[in-house]
């Protein structure tokens, strides 16, 4: 097989359908740009998400009075479950420096004792950052002997897996959508170009050309168009994300700063979905078209 001939008529269709070509290829652009915004989005918020999970922490208060022994023990024991990250001892001297710090009294001057108990700062892993997760560790802290009782914001993590949840199915509603628009606008503009061609294809037929020596320009065509829509949106995203970063906070700038990988898979999209649209057609109407 040639591949001058392969790359002649694939330019060669460009030619013959070049509206539909120019549609094609803008509806991939605006496709993966909406696909790439969609995604600095999902991808910053999951960083977002993430955040919030990491500050997520229980406080097991311990029993009174306990032992260094005791304590060094039970410090141990809540380590070992499945699910703790890292254990910190907060003493009641500590506690009642916590205290002043976030409410600016001494609660010694208030009450003169101190009635603050000590506790253990339990930090969980990472796959456990979830309410379901996070509350089997809560079950098995609570009715750890030496702990009087646990606290963590078991209503942060349940709205952020609601949160999480919904967003993911929104992104991914999204995505699939437009992702099938820009397939189908492929799909149409290559049986456009198998249409046009119609007797050369069936003259091909007739003197023995295989079917992949047919169908492989098409494909090419189409992945020729869904590389150039990449390419546009690639650039597009990249120019208006730059700009953006201009009228934000450092803080800010870095989550919309995106590196170079994520623009080389913008443009492989692209090129995915004008194979995919490509093999659509190619496979519905080739055959059909040679014999019309």
């Amino acid at each position: 097989m040639s591949v001058s001939y392969t790359l002649k008529e694939s330019i060669s269709g460009f030619k013959r359908t070049k509206l539909s070509t120019f549609i094609s290829i803008v509806t991939i652009s605006i496709s993966l740009l909406l696909l790439g915004v969609f995604a600095v989005i999902t991808i910053n918020t999951s960083r977002f998400i993430d955040t919030l999970r990491d500050k997520v922490e229980m406080e097991a208060f311990l029993q009174e009075p306990m032992s260094r022994d005791d304590v060094a023990t039970l410090i141990k024991t809540v380590t070992a479950l499945n699910g703790v990250d890292k254990v910190i001892f907060v003493s009641k001297e500590e506690a009642a420096g916590i205290f002043k710090e976030q409410f600016g009294e001494d609660v010694k001057s208030v009450l003169e004792f101190n009635p603050l108990p000590p506790s253990l700062k339990v930090f969980l892993e990472e796959g456990y950052r979830t309410a379901a997760s996070a509350n089997e560790v809560y079950e098995k802290l609570k009715s750890t002997q030496g702990v009087e009782s646990v606290i963590y914001r078991k209503a942060l993590l349940e709205f952020v897996d609601q949160k999480t949840a919904t967003a993911h199915n929104i992104t991914l509603g999204l995505g699939v959508l437009i992702s099938l628009s820009a397939i189908f606008l492929v799909s149409n503009t290559i049986r456009l170009a198998i249409y046009a061609k119609r007797r050369l294809l069936r003259t091909m037929e007739l003197v023995g050309a295989t079917q992949g020596f047919i169908r492989l320009p098409f494909l090419l065509e189409g992945i020729i168009q869904g590389l150039v829509g990449g390419i546009l949106a690639a650039c597009v995203l990249y120019v208006l994300l730059e700009y953006a970063m201009r009228f934000l906070l450092t803080e800010i700038a870095q989550y919309v700063h995106m590196e170079m990988p994520f623009y080389l898979l913008v443009v492989g999209s692209g090129a995915a979905l004008g194979l995919v649209g490509s093999i659509i057609s190619v496979a519905r109407f080739i055959h059909v078209a040679s014999h019309a």
